[in-house]
């Protein structure tokens, strides 16, 4: 039925062209005792049909005047039976008037339809004044009834039923409109969730790859440089490639894992965070950069997003010194727990080249990273040389927190000239943390 209901939709005129020659059948047989005008009136009044639903008002109008002139006595006596019925009659064509009237209710607004309706009411009350007997044989009362209740109650049926219809085509035309742009807005937030997944995706990768594939670089040019002169310290720079080089695979089947995986209740591996600070320390004293590590304030938990943020920017800034920085060059790495926030700096003394350099994404990515959790990064080269990138993350004190308490501060450096073995900063930071 939806394809007949589709079909009489494209074809409108088709099907209204078949009513009217249905309406003009049934009065061919009235107009044998009627004079050659009330052909012209039957005409005037069905071929408005056929173009009802393009030009409501117009066909009604045409048949309106049509009308008037049946009612006027223009389409010749009518006997039946011997008894005059006066000047014209009612013809079956008649019915068009409804038809057309019942189509301006339904396709336009109320005020076309409602003058429509009480022409109608008006035409019917003198139609009925005008073709019943003479007052002598039926009272004007039961000729003002007539034309009240048969013909007025007709065309008012007709008027509701196309107002009707108006409203509920305008009801579920609201509702398609409403489930379109419900559609729309879907597909625009789809595409700003991939967008932003895309771009999480992006950060991820070029932190993790940048950061283990410079750490692999810097030990393979080592252990190339001493290969034969110091095969034993070849052998460690090459086993350090090969433990950093396991850390970026199990880095990126996690990643991959999160992106395949359909169960959102997947067991992962928990993501690094300021916890897995004094690691990464490590790994870029294994890397020979040399790294001092501050920490002042109580440290609090932040949630675990922003957690990753911060060891990423930390990350970063650590993989942009040993590309840019120099082989000399050192770096300082500062985190300050505030009232109301974290503070975390990385200070270079190398030369002062850009951490992110045209066409990186080192920078951007940390800001969008920080900014996602309320907080800031401001970076740029230091006056007496380096570079200093810093930022700041909303942390709410933790409760039972002490505001205005006395600060800790637990320094962590390797002295120069002598980079730490693996593992060993992580001891050393503990031991310089106990008190």
């Amino acid at each position: 039925m939806t394809a007949v209901y589709a079909w009489l939709r494209r074809h409108r005129v088709l099907v209204d062209s078949a009513l009217a020659v249905s309406l003009g059948l049934i009065s061919l047989g009235t107009l044998i005792h009627r004079s050659w005008n009330a052909m012209l009136i039957v005409l005037l009044m069905i071929v408005p049909v056929a173009f009802r639903r393009r030009a409501p008002v117009a066909a009604f109008a045409i048949a309106v005047i049509a009308g008037a002139w049946q009612v006027l006595g223009l389409g010749g006596p009518v006997s039946t039976g011997g008894i005059s019925t006066g000047r014209g009659g009612p013809l079956p064509s008649d019915v068009a008037l409804l038809v057309l009237l019942y189509t301006v209710a339904a396709y336009r607004p109320r005020r076309y339809s409602i003058p429509a309706l009480l022409t109608c009411i008006g035409g019917s009350l003198v139609a009925v004044l005008v073709w019943l007997p003479v007052p002598g044989q039926v009272g004007l009362p039961e000729r003002l009834f007539v034309a009240s209740f048969l013909f007025g109650g007709i065309s008012f049926a007709c008027w509701v039923l196309g107002d009707s219809m108006r409203y509920r085509r305008g009801y579920y035309a609201a509702l398609e409109d409403k489930a379109a742009r419900l559609e729309a807005e879907r597909h625009a937030e789809a595409k700003v969730a991939a967008a932003a997944e895309r771009a999480r995706i992006a950060r991820e990768l070029h932190d993790v790859v940048a950061h283990h594939v410079s750490v692999m670089v810097v030990q393979a040019d080592g252990a190339g440089y001493v290969l034969r002169s110091d095969p034993d310290r070849a052998a460690t720079a090459l086993a350090a490639v090969s433990a950093t080089g396991r850390q970026a695979l199990t880095e990126l089947r996690r990643l991959l894992g999160v992106l395949r995986s359909t169960d959102q209740h997947a067991d992962l591996a928990p993501v690094p965070g300021l916890r897995e600070l004094r690691e990464l320390l490590d790994q870029a004293r294994t890397a020979g950069l040399e790294v001092s590590y501050t920490l002042t304030g109580t440290p609090r938990d932040l949630p675990e997003g922003a957690e990753l943020a911060a060891y990423r920017m930390v990350q970063e800034s650590l993989t942009n010194t040993r590309k840019h920085a120099g082989l000399a060059a050192t770096a300082a790495v500062l985190l300050q727990y505030e009232t109301d926030g974290l503070i975390l700096q990385v200070t270079d003394d190398g030369m002062a080249a850009p951490a992110g350099e045209p066409g990186g994404h080192g920078l951007a990515g940390m800001r969008e990273r920080i900014a996602m959790y309320g907080g800031t990064v401001t970076a740029g080269p230091l006056p007496g040389g380096g570079f200093r990138v810093r930022a700041w993350l909303p942390c709410p004190p933790a409760a039972g927190h002490v505001v205005g308490a006395g600060p800790e501060v637990h320094p962590v450096a390797e002295p120069a000239g002598q980079p730490a073995p693996a593992g060993q900063g992580a001891r050393q930071a503990a031991t310089a943390a106990t008190p």
